[in-house]
């Protein structure tokens, strides 16, 4: 199953997502994934380089690839390991580039991160669209991310409306501080709880459970 990690807008926590993507389907459920990096700053490829060097064999692997290697990957995404691999790509946070097309087309799920906040929302929204339009049949889940606690927001009734007509809406990830401790080998045990929920409401349906 082909996934797209990805928003328009920048700072949503889409490699964050990936990874924890990845370890919840790797170690908690034991089901096959890889990653391929294809954010211009590659955060997950040096993070997965850098544990390399310090912790023991790796549950799955990181693939860095662009825009333009898309056509040769694909179909070795689809057909690796039986078509049970659930290949996880972290796109550019961009739409003006011709090169995304083939990867919308190709893609069973989106997982789109957002924040509850306007811009955030108008670029949530211009994604969807695209991706959309490119893909009609495309599924799409909403990950409320990095949302603070406590926080009162005035447009989330009316952001999670305009976002069900699109896709599904999955539990809320907190702002915590101990994301800042996940690697491409480990998701803190403190955070299972808290992802558990949003990957099981993602991936259950589509995997396991069929």
């Amino acid at each position: 199953m082909i996934t797209i990690i990805g928003n328009q807008k920048g700072g949503v926590g889409k490699s964050t997502l990936a990874v924890l993507a990845a370890n919840y389907l790797t170690m908690a459920r034991e089901w096959p994934a890889t990653i391929v990096d294809m954010d211009y700053q590659q955060s997950i490829m040096q993070k997965y380089d850098k544990a390399k060097i310090l912790e023991n064999k790796e549950n799955y692997e990181v693939v860095p690839a662009t825009l333009d290697m898309y056509p040769l990957l694909k179909n070795v995404l689809k057909n690796n390991r039986d078509g049970k691999m659930v290949a996880l790509i972290d796109l550019p946070g961009k739409l003006d580039d011709d090169g995304l097309i083939p990867v919308f087309q190709s893609a069973d799920l989106v997982i789109c991160p957002f924040a509850y906040e306007e811009f955030t929302f108008e670029s949530t929204i211009l994604f969807t669209v695209v991706v959309k339009k490119i893909n009609p049949n495309i599924a799409i889940v909403f990950v409320p991310n990095r949302i603070k606690a406590n926080a009162k927001f005035e447009i989330m009734a009316d952001v999670n409306e305009q976002l069900q007509k699109f896709g599904s809406i999955t539990p809320v990830i907190p702002d915590r501080v101990d994301f800042q401790r996940i690697t491409t080998f480990m998701t803190p045990l403190t955070l299972h709880p808290v992802v558990a929920p949003v990957f099981e409401e993602i991936f259950a349906p589509r995997l396991w459970n069929k």
